[in-house]
């Protein structure tokens, strides 16, 4: 009697065949972070035209109207720029003329004689900004109040002493804010784009975690902190103080004080 051999040979990989899986996973991941970092990469320099952009429009509409975009009352804009000023006939939105940006109202304002000038594109209606939160919903108003970064949240031009100062003291400047939402990473390829890398000298500098008093009128640093953890500088008040490149924080901001 024949006895029949039931034993089955075990199916597997073999190790060149895990290896070659291997392989085309990391080549996935590869190709998956070089393309978040040009995606990153792009929205820096978004960010940098951007700044550039409205420094150019801030400084055009000076040499043409001898006013301040934003300060400028808003019976002078209706008389200067015309009807496409929000509330002509009405309220239409300006400031005091005391040669600063230093309320909510006038750095909505800025944008709405900036766009309605022709300095700048787009179409912003500046209303409503009366507090930090209505300012930064301003990008998600219909019409939009404000206009957004790359991450759609609301950029800003105004007097803060909001910034970082190493061992120093913030002075009181008008700044350029380029929005929350940055990685610390960006911030840094930002100011080594902008400036000299450092978050403590230079033109371009990170906001602080909490708001300096200092600044006229209502303090614009509440649009400006940044939130979360990990901290988007390390070292943040010394003279060594460095971008926390390694930290994941999505609410960091920064300003280009001009």
């Amino acid at each position: 009697m024949m006895i029949m051999n039931t034993t089955r040979k075990q199916a597997g990989f073999t190790l060149v065949e895990i290896a070659i899986v291997l392989v085309i996973i990391g080549l996935l991941l590869g190709g998956i972070l070089k393309g978040q970092q040009l995606i990153n990469s792009a929205r820096v320099r978004n960010m940098a035209d951007q700044n550039s952009g409205v420094q150019a429009a801030y400084f055009g509409f000076i040499d043409r109207f001898r006013q301040i975009p934003g300060d400028m009352p808003g019976a002078a804009a209706c008389a200067a720029i015309g009807s496409v000023v929000t509330g002509c006939g009405g309220t239409p939105v300006g400031g005091d003329q005391n040669g600063r940006i230093d309320t909510w109202a006038e750095a909505g304002a800025v944008w709405n004689h900036l766009s309605a000038s022709g300095f700048l594109n787009g179409s912003y209606t500046g209303s409503g900004t009366t507090s930090a939160a209505t300012y930064i919903a301003g990008p998600l108003a219909a019409p939009p109040a404000v206009p957004a970064n790359a991450f759609q949240q609301a950029i800003m031009l105004a007097y803060t002493d909001d910034y970082e100062a190493g061992t120093g003291t913030a002075s009181v400047r008008l700044a350029y804010a380029f929005g929350a939402s940055i990685q610390p990473s960006m911030l840094r390829e930002l100011d080594v784009k902008l400036d000299d890398g450092s978050p403590v000298t230079g033109v371009m500098r990170p906001t602080v975690e909490t708001a300096n008093t200092g600044e006229p009128g209502d303090d614009m640093g509440a649009a400006l902190i940044w939130t979360g953890t990990p901290a988007c500088v390390t070292g943040a008040g010394t003279a060594t103080a460095t971008y926390n490149v390694d930290s994941d924080n999505t609410s960091c901001n920064a300003v280009f004080l001009y």
